[in-house]
């Protein structure tokens, strides 16, 4: 059970969520009627998959041109249901990739009757090397321990503060995983604890803005979403407004630090709080890493 917050707790969670609802009114009504409807109707079931190539220096030579998806932020049961989330598993498994990785934020609120249509949804898409995951913040509004369990029940094992080997006939590597930053409690030192300092590592982390600490270990590559790209972007500005730890690094690739460490932010799939995107498509990636 999720412990009830304090009364100052509740009035800053309040007037944070009012504050974000009023940027992202002030910046839709910037926008023209007819735009408006087009982000209302059609760029949110527009699909963009995003293919890209990583440089990934520590990749074992054998698995040079491993490929990753990475999808994030569907928040079911709000404008994205179970149907789209198999359509999504159809588009996966046209692109055959080694891995899935899911970045969080599953559920918009509540798991809710459709969970068994949800992890039928999700065993459906395929992977040669496995699919992975993490929570997301809006996992923990009802339980995270059902929002787990969902994923699991799809195939998905879900990384909470641990790290998963991967052994292909190839080569090996590692996926690690931590807590949300919001509201889990993030720990790399204990997802790293097994895993060889030497290692390629995969990082999941909902909130990029975790790459600040990430950096500080021997990760390789860092998968975020959380920022839904700011999911209404204004031409010539960029976008409106982030949440909470999805503030400075928004959308895309980042290089940080001297030791070759990437993060990519994913602009997501789904919407939350207002069912609407503007310049700023739900987005697949397809990545293909690749040795410098």
């Amino acid at each position: 059970m999720i412990p009830n917050p304090s009364p100052r707790k509740r009035k800053l969670t309040r007037r944070s969520f009012l504050k974000k609802a009023a940027l992202t009114v002030l910046g839709t009504m910037a926008i023209p009627p007819t735009a408006l409807a087009y982000a209302r109707y059609a760029e949110p079931k527009w699909l963009d998959i995003v293919r890209l190539k990583l440089e990934a220096p520590r990749l074992p030579q054998a698995l040079n041109g491993l490929t990753v998806v990475q999808f994030s932020d569907t928040h079911l049961g709000f404008h994205y249901n179970a149907e789209d989330l198999e359509r999504l598993a159809e588009t996966i498994n046209r692109l055959n990739p080694d891995l899935v990785c899911f970045t969080g934020d599953l559920i918009d609120y509540a798991i809710g009757a459709d969970g068994p249509a949800y992890a039928e949804a999700l065993g459906r898409m395929q992977a040669k090397l496995g699919k992975f995951a993490v929570l997301g913040n809006h996992d923990y509004f009802s339980g995270p321990a059902n929002v787990a369990r969902t994923l699991e029940a799809g195939g998905f094992r879900t990384l909470r503060n641990a790290a998963s080997r991967v052994q292909s006939e190839s080569g090996m590597f590692w996926v690690a995983g931590v807590e949300d930053m919001w509201h889990g409690k993030p720990d790399i030192g204990k997802a790293l604890e097994k895993v060889p300092k030497d290692a390629f590592t995969l990082l999941l982390s909902h909130s990029p803005d975790f790459a600040d600490t990430a950096v500080q270990h021997p990760v390789d590559l860092q998968l975020s979403g959380h920022s839904h790209g700011g999911q209404v972007r204004l031409p010539f500005y960029g976008h409106v407004v982030t949440p909470k730890f999805g503030k400075k690094y928004v959308i895309g690739e980042y290089a940080l630090g001297a030791n070759h460490f990437r993060l990519y932010v994913n602009r997501g799939i789904g919407v939350s709080q207002h069912p609407i995107r503007f310049l700023c498509r739900p987005e697949l990636t397809f990545i293909t890493l690749q040795r410098g």
